[in-house]
């Protein structure tokens, strides 16, 4: 298992994880990690767009290494491209472990698009 320290910033989220997360095989649910990372990565988009924003295109989608029950997961943004309508947003996860002997260790990375959009629902320019 790598060593990680986390990133010298604030995480867009936080959260541990609880057993109501668990797949069938005892591990975090791929699909619970992927809402919470479309939900971080829409902060910084939501901010940049100062309004409403929808997730059109997982770019990029890695699951390194598996998350457990009690990790304290914390996820971190960074705007990473700016459209004329569209924000692309990079997602790393971090899950710090074993708290009587902790460890921090990078568990996911993710990129995704959003779109700003209007109060009519429709596309409109980043502003």
């Amino acid at each position: 298992m790598s060593e990680f320290s986390l990133p010298d910033k604030q995480p867009a989220l936080r959260i541990m994880t609880m057993p109501a997360d668990l797949n069938p095989a005892g591990d975090i649910f791929g699909g619970w990690v992927m809402s919470q990372v479309d939900i971080a990565g829409s902060t910084a988009a939501t901010k940049l767009a100062r309004g409403r924003v929808a997730t059109i295109a997982v770019n990029a989608f890695l699951f390194k290494q598996p998350i457990s029950v009690g990790d304290l997961v914390s996820f971190y943004t960074e705007v990473v491209k700016v459209g004329r309508t569209s924000i692309t947003v990079d997602v790393q996860v971090y899950a710090e472990r074993h708290p009587a002997d902790p460890i921090v260790v990078k568990v996911t990375e993710a990129t995704l698009t959003y779109v700003a959009l209007g109060k009519d629902g429709q596309k409109r320019a980043v502003s």
